[in-house]
């Protein structure tokens, strides 16, 4: 996901997102363990994608105060 798009969510559709996707880094994290993941770069994305999401929350916040 593209940072600009992020850009645009508002503050509740972010916090929404960032469950989705520790829920989907969960998953996969436990597909790994399994040797049931095949492609171990959905793993890398989703983390990197967790981590501008939560960038983006953080510089709402700072914004805010």
């Amino acid at each position: 996901m593209k940072i600009t798009e992020l850009r645009e969510l508002s503050e509740d559709e972010l916090h929404s997102k960032e469950g989705e996707l520790k829920d989907q880094l969960f998953k996969l994290r436990f597909q790994h363990s399994l040797g049931q993941l095949d492609n171990a770069v959905k793993l890398r994305n989703v983390r990197k994608d967790l981590a501008r999401v939560k960038t983006i929350l953080r510089e709402k916040s700072k914004e805010t105060e």
